[in-house]
């Protein structure tokens, strides 16, 4: 009887998968697949695409990710359901990344000096220049062909690694898509600490002394728009602030430090949710949101989009439509101390009529919010997911391209002291400003052929003499797979400061027959002196002279052996740079997202000795 009762539960046991996927099939066809079985150059990631992630992935996805505000009217059982027919899976039960790898001895202060080697935050400083300055990276260009992987971190039941790491006073700060926040000891990865909060961390963690307290605290937001300080020393809460009520609201950017304000950029995924042809698109506005650094309390809210959202009219189904809607902020602030501004990057309009602010640099005051000045690159380009789909209820009539701004402003003083804000865009073009004319445009140049994948995505670096940028251009096969073209994209360009001249270009690195490949470099560069590293979504990372020569590669597309021993397995790069910091070299590997090789690490490099 007993050999009969365990034949039934596992039949039953067995079965629930194959209920589930029966399902899921059911409601994927009737929630999900206008956006994710449309076209394949949509941001939404496609069928192959999902099949690659977790099933762990995909529902945190669902329950409190980027999904979240879409699926809100599905229960939990339905969320498993979907979760199982996209990725073919069921739930791991995987152990938690903390419960291996523990520092053998906890700590009681930092293991290196805090003034010591560090990469702090997105961009390194708050002018988000990327730019590692000699005695801060430890590492030299003729050390760079003699590094050699150290270590390799897993995030368990990941499919993306997408979260930067931030080094301060020998100890590294990073959070994941496992709603965790973890700190480890920069040098052999174990693991200090780890804090599960509301939602995933995409972006980078910024350190400072908490004001008026004997405290260090590490600041983030996640992508349910909370914004958090965190004890840095022992992972305890100190505060936590909900920017934005929106239901779509994120934050994908890393909020920036200054003077004990913290600057938090939000972002929404209203353009994935308004393609539903029964979502009253759109009404969300980007904004920027100043906290005190010490509580967590607002100081001031200034949105992108000055004009409430209102009704403009109705879709072909007869649902109420809104505008103007958009203008998101995707990355990291940049600070202006000298002209006591904050400067963005913002997205597309999501609806008609199409915001001014749109697509543009923003300069607002540090101390109010009030809006200074405004350069538009693209007018007109209002856009959301359903325009890529066959039901095109929500698409704004004359669409715009969806040439967003995608990575922060960089503030550069040049040899002879002039200053520019210069950035990158998906449309191929590479803009700079005057920070102290109103944002008067001072040159333009064109490096790529853009899209909505295309042009320079998430980051580029500078110093005092050129603009490094990585050109993304992914396209994918017109064969209704969503497969990668393996013959289109990539490219690595140094422009001239000064005039805006091509001096360095690296041409793309081809294929061949590697699967799930694209020569595209989407994700942000990073540069030390004399060195430029650039990820790209072949999985490759390499690191080039300034001059373009190839000076180091290394593949990270494969199987590693975790220190926290958790299955690891890295992919295609894409979302952040490189982190160079005290002779060690830090990158994220796994991304799955747009079809390509999907993984779950965090890898480290030392130079080796021969």
């Amino acid at each position: 009887m007993k050999a009969r009762a365990l034949l039934a539960a596992l039949s039953i046991w067995c079965s629930a998968p194959a209920l589930a996927q029966q399902e899921g099939a059911a409601l994927y066809a009737t929630h999900c697949a206008q956006c994710h079985d449309g076209d394949a150059q949509s941001r939404v990631p496609g069928r192959g695409a999902m099949q690659a992630m977790s099933f762990d992935h995909v529902l945190a996805a669902l329950t409190s990710g980027s999904m979240a505000a879409m699926a809100k009217d599905r229960s939990d059982a339905e969320r498993r359901a979907i979760a199982s027919f996209v990725t073919g899976k069921i739930a791991t039960g995987s152990v938690a990344a903390d419960a291996e790898g523990r520092c053998t001895q906890q700590v009681s202060g930092f293991p290196q000096a805090l003034d010591g080697p560090r990469w702090n935050g997105w961009g390194v400083d708050t002018n988000n220049s990327r730019y590692q300055p000699a005695d801060m990276a430890g590492l030299t260009a003729e050390q760079v062909p003699r590094l050699r992987l150290k270590w390799a971190y897993a995030f368990p039941g990941a499919s993306v690694s997408f979260a930067p790491p931030s080094i301060v006073g020998g100890l590294l700060f990073i959070g994941g898509t496992d709603r965790k926040v973890h700190a480890l000891d920069a040098r052999s990865g174990c693991t200090l600490w780890t804090l599960a909060i509301d939602a995933a961390v995409r972006a980078a963690i910024s350190f400072a002394p908490l004001p008026g307290s004997d405290q260090f605290a590490i600041f983030f937001g996640d992508l349910r728009a909370n914004a958090y300080a965190v004890n840095a020393l022992t992972g305890a809460l100190i505060w936590k602030t909900k920017v934005e009520e929106h239901a779509a609201a994120r934050i994908t950017g890393a909020p920036t430090l200054h003077s004990g304000v913290l600057y938090v950029p939000v972002s929404s995924i209203e353009e994935a949710a308004g393609s539903q042809a029964s979502y009253e698109c759109c009404t969300f506005r980007g904004s920027v949101v100043a906290l005190d650094a010490a509580t967590g309390k607002l100081m001031w809210q200034a949105y992108t989009i000055p004009e409430v959202p209102h009704p403009t009219g109705k879709n072909a189904r007869g649902t109420q439509l809104f505008g103007p809607s958009g203008a998101s902020i995707w990355s990291a602030p940049t600070i202006d101390a000298k002209r006591g501004a904050v400067y963005v990057g913002t997205s597309n309009s999501y609806s008609n009529p199409p915001a001014t602010t749109a697509d543009a640099i923003l300069a607002f005051e540090l101390a109010t919010g009030k809006l200074l000045w405004k350069q538009q690159a693209t007018p007109k380009d209002a856009f959301v997911v359903a325009c890529f789909t066959s039901d095109k209820s929500n698409c704004p009539e004359d669409h715009g391209p969806d040439h967003d701004f995608g990575q922060s402003p960089i503030l550069v003083t040049l040899r002879d002291g002039r200053r520019m804000l210069v950035i990158a865009q998906k449309s191929g073009v590479v803009h700079a400003l005057d920070p102290d004319d109103d944002g008067k445009i001072l040159w333009q140049t064109r490096i790529g052929k853009g899209g909505s994948l295309g042009g320079s995505e998430w980051g580029s670096a500078a110093d005092g003499e050129h603009i490094y940028v990585a050109n993304s251009d992914v396209r994918f096969m017109r064969d209704g797979t969503r497969r990668l073209d393996s013959t289109q994209g990539g490219g690595l360009f140094g422009l001239d400061l000064a005039s805006g001249k091509i001096a360095m270009e690296v041409p793309p690195v081809a294929c061949g027959d590697r699967r799930q490949c694209s020569p595209a470099l989407s994700a942000a560069v990073s540069l030390i002196p004399g060195v430029v590293f650039s990820g790209g979504v072949s999985g490759f990372l390499r690191a080039y002279a300034t001059d373009g020569k190839l000076l180091w590669e290394f593949d990270t597309a494969q199987d590693f052996k975790a220190v926290n021993g958790v299955p690891a397995h890295g992919g295609a790069i894409d979302g952040p740079g490189p982190v160079i910091a005290g002779g060690m070299l830090y990158t994220n590997s796994g991304y799955g997202q747009w079809s390509g090789v999907a993984g779950n690490v965090l890898l480290a490099f030392e130079v080796g000795t021969e």
